[in-house]
């Protein structure tokens, strides 16, 4: 018989199994864990906790399916568990320890507030967002990692799914450290990259494309994307770029891409895009951190996009799904 609460508790539920995830994350529970199975004093003793209250964080990982009980209070890696490891590739630690992030709580918590008063409740005690990042250097070096192991799953899939072959020039804005332009890079050998991102981050880029060995197919260059954008390319990407900013702001960026791409240029928006009935998307969750964090920034449906670009002058073409609920959204001029 269906219980019309259950959907209600497993959310409040959902709460305490996060909280357990995040201490095993910021603990490293998993890397201690890694070559066999502890006691809990073992474990305790290796990350610095107190063996009662890591004990019952341990009991509720396993009902969870992350760790497994392997003997009276011996605990080991499951297959699941082992995404928390710090060495794996497309490790979930830096996602978990990001949206635990004090700051990042708080703001979760504070979202009633947010939607009362219309303004977010996180930008009203801490100040806008990547500022606090800049401010708290250790939250800026998670946010980071974050968006290093958020942008990965999808980066190789942008480069294989859409079809760069008449992509001479791409110019990836606000483009981070550049993971996903390297992984165009390396798939593409007839496109050459231009990384546009702010002077600090630059650095970094740099540092990236050496290490690939594509320094010599990819400028960096630093910049205010609200004043221009390097212009003559063929083709622009935006990854997670536009969803940071409100519709007026989203239309300055885009107005400006526009204005400084070729005639027969593209625009490429990497997103997470909300499908346009009730069932359950990732796009809608992350809509609410948006809320919580940016106020203003917000995930879009399809026909939000296409109304955005047209502001800009540029008219929506075509959509290429990603893994992990994210999309290519293709813009020609008008």
């Amino acid at each position: 018989m269906n219980d019309p609460q259950a959907p209600i508790w497993d959310a409040i539920g959902g709460v305490s199994r996060f909280a357990a995830l995040a201490v095993m994350a910021e603990l490293g529970c998993a890397d201690h864990l890694a070559e066999g199975p502890l006691s809990t004093g073992e474990l305790a003793a290796r990350c610095g906790a107190d063996p009662s209250a890591l004990g019952r964080v341990l009991r509720q990982l396993a009902s969870m399916g992350v760790v497994a009980v392997e003997g009276p209070g011996v605990y080991g890696l499951t297959e699941a568990g082992a995404a928390l490891r710090s060495d794996v590739p497309d490790s979930m630690r830096p996602a978990v320890r990001m949206i635990a992030e004090e700051g990042f709580w708080y703001g979760m918590g504070m979202l009633p507030r947010t939607v009362r008063e219309g303004r977010s409740a996180f930008a009203g005690r801490y100040g806008p967002l990547y500022g606090y990042l800049r401010d708290n250097p250790a939250a800026g070096r998670l946010f980071d990692d974050y968006m290093v192991a958020r942008s990965r799953p999808f980066a190789d899939a942008v480069a294989s799914r859409y079809d760069f072959s008449g992509v001479r020039t791409l110019v990836d804005v606000a483009g981070g450290k550049g993971h996903l332009l390297a992984a165009v890079l390396k798939a593409h050998s007839n496109v050459r990259g231009v990384l546009f991102d702010q002077e600090a981050v630059v650095p970094g880029a740099r540092e990236l494309f050496a290490a690939a060995g594509l320094e010599d197919r990819c400028e960096c260059v630093a910049g205010d994307f609200f004043a221009s954008v390097p212009s003559g390319a063929d083709a622009y990407l935006l990854s997670s770029v536009i969803h940071n900013w409100s519709d007026e702001d989203a239309v300055r960026i885009l107005g400006n891409v526009r204005e400084a791409m070729a005639a027969d240029g593209r625009v490429l928006l990497v997103e997470l895009v909300i499908p346009d009935d009730d069932r359950p998307h990732i796009s809608k969750d992350v809509d609410m951190r948006m809320l919580a964090l940016f106020g203003e920034g917000l995930e879009r449906s399809t026909s939000e996009y296409t109304e955005l670009l047209g502001k800009a002058g540029l008219r929506f073409e075509r959509q290429v799904e990603l893994p992990g609920g994210a999309s290519v959204i293709e813009a020609l001029p008008v």
